[in-house]
């Protein structure tokens, strides 16, 4: 039988975040609290992570501020979306939710970026993270964005060029050159997965959030991000970390080493045949790899209470 789920909305200052539980959190295995990417995109995309709570262990997700189910705010200027929100959203969805004192993260991309700069700040409940698919900077990012994209047909690529010169990156014709780039190095997947387009689509009609913080594209990063970094606070990361990328990822090995070299409990699974989404591109490891990561998690904590 399938885990039950429950959803609920919760207040988050004058605006709500919508939440989704698979599971229940009084199993007394810690939740897995997951972070979706964007930003500006939503949880669907992620919630083949259901899987993970046919285990006993229940499986929280959330729509960020600006859009799913959470209060959506079109009018809200570029300054308004910042790093800080994302964060205090994060910090009050577990208060909220009553599992501040025990859980594991789960950041996806960007959300991989929040995860971490949130452990860095050493909150007592959190027993382990997962950072999947996630540069440790914008810069990093946008150098590696720009050396795949001359692997790309010459012809695509200028394409691209020519319309985010002119500003034109709405238009039909930039939308089918960036599909080559997405199919290359977001989702391997032809046709997309469902939940991969749930989400795709929810970022293209409410884009926001993804516009101000990112830009038009996944590499063309002209937003408020573009010169974010969490590699500064990656030493101060104290708990258990697993990294996860592909190889074909818009997340290069170049962008995610940073955590590898930083973090000092870590460890890092490369999928050999993924993009940007091994939880869809390669399902059966990827429930391997997190199961064994959790597993040795709550391993190390009954350890603890018993001693």
């Amino acid at each position: 039988m399938a885990p039950r789920a429950s959803r609920g909305r919760l207040r988050f200052g004058e605006y709500h975040t919508w939440y989704r539980v698979t599971g229940d959190l009084r199993s007394g295995l810690a939740p897995l609290v997951v972070v979706h990417g964007g930003p500006g995109s939503t949880h669907d995309y992620l919630r083949p992570l259901d899987v993970l709570a046919e285990s006993g262990r229940p499986v929280v997700y959330y729509d960020q501020l600006g859009n799913g189910g959470s209060t959506r705010l079109p009018g809200r200027p570029a300054e308004f979306w910042t790093t800080d929100l994302f964060l205090a959203e994060l910090d009050n969805l577990l208060t909220g939710l009553g599992v501040a004192d025990g859980y594991v993260l789960f950041g996806q991309s960007w959300g991989g970026m929040l995860a971490a700069r949130h452990a860095a700040g050493r909150p007592p409940g959190l027993r382990g993270l997962v950072v999947a698919n996630a540069p440790a900077s914008y810069p990093l990012w946008l150098r590696e964005a720009a050396r795949l994209r001359r692997e790309l047909p010459p012809a695509v690529e200028e394409t691209l060029r020519r319309h985010e010169a002119a500003g034109t990156t709405a238009s039909e014709e930039y939308f089918e050159a960036m599909r080559v780039f997405y199919d290359r190095h977001v989702c391997r997947i032809v046709p997309w997965p469902r939940p991969y387009m749930a989400s795709f689509m929810e970022i293209h009609n409410e884009p926001t959030v993804y516009h101000a913080m990112n830009g038009p594209s996944e590499f063309h990063v002209i937003g408020t991000l573009r010169d974010w970094s969490v590699e500064e606070c990656l030493p101060d990361i104290e708990a258990p970390t697993l990294l996860i990328s592909g190889r074909y990822d818009e997340a290069t090995p170049a962008t995610v080493q940073p955590y590898a070299d930083l973090v000092p409990d870590v460890r890092w699974e490369l999928f050999e045949e993924s993009s940007h989404l091994p939880h869809l591109e390669e399902p059966e490891r990827f429930q391997a790899v997190m199961t064994g990561f959790l597993k040795g998690l709550d391993a190390t904590a009954r350890v603890v209470g018993e001693g």
